[in-house]
C-alpha cells in the first residue's frame, strides 16, 4: 500500500499488516495485551468541539461519555438556576472537552492496559504529555 503521508513505513509485500499502518504525524497507535489496536489523534478533539460527547459513544469509550454527559448537564442546569441564559447559547462545555478530549481518551486506555504500540507513537505522546515513563 502506498503511504500518503511520507513517513517511510511503506509495506509493499503484506498491504494489510495492522503493525504497519500508515499514520498522519499527530496520531498515535496504543495496543494492549490481547492485541486490540486503537489510533487516536492526539491534540485537539475537533470531533469534540462539533459533535459533543458522540465521538467517545463511538469510540467506545462509555467512561467519558458518561463524564460529558453528566458534565453538560450540571452546566445547563447551573445556568438555568442563577438565569444565566446567555452562557446555554454558546457550548462551553464542548469547547473545553475539544482541548482535554483525546488526553482523557488515551489516559484512561492506559489505565485499561494499553500502552504505545511503537517507538514512534511513545515519542509523540511523551510529547504531548499523555504518557508518562
Amino acid at each position: 500500500m502506498q503511504n500518503p503521508f511520507g513517513n517511510n513505513n511503506n509495506d509493499d509485500q503484506n498491504p494489510f499488516n495492522l503493525n504497519n499502518l500508515p499514520l498522519p504525524p499527530n496520531y498515535a497507535k496504543i495496543v494492549n495485551d490481547q492485541g486490540d489496536i486503537r489510533i487516536s489523534k492526539v491534540g485537539i478533539s475537533w470531533t469534540t468541539l462539533w459533535f459533543g460527547p458522540l465521538p467517545a459513544l463511538f469510540r467506545g469509550d462509555y467512561y467519558n461519555f458518561i463524564l460529558m454527559i453528566v458534565l453538560d448537564m450540571d452546566y445547563v442546569l447551573v445556568a438555568m438556576f442563577f438565569g444565566l441564559n446567555w452562557m446555554i447559547e454558546f457550548p462551553w462545555p464542548s469547547l473545553f472537552f475539544a482541548f482535554f478530549y483525546n488526553m482523557m481518551f488515551f489516559r484512561h486506555s492506559f489505565r485499561k492496559g494499553y500502552r504505545p504500540a511503537d517507538e514512534r507513537s511513545r515519542q509523540i505522546l511523551m510529547n504531548s504529555r499523555y504518557w508518562k515513563e
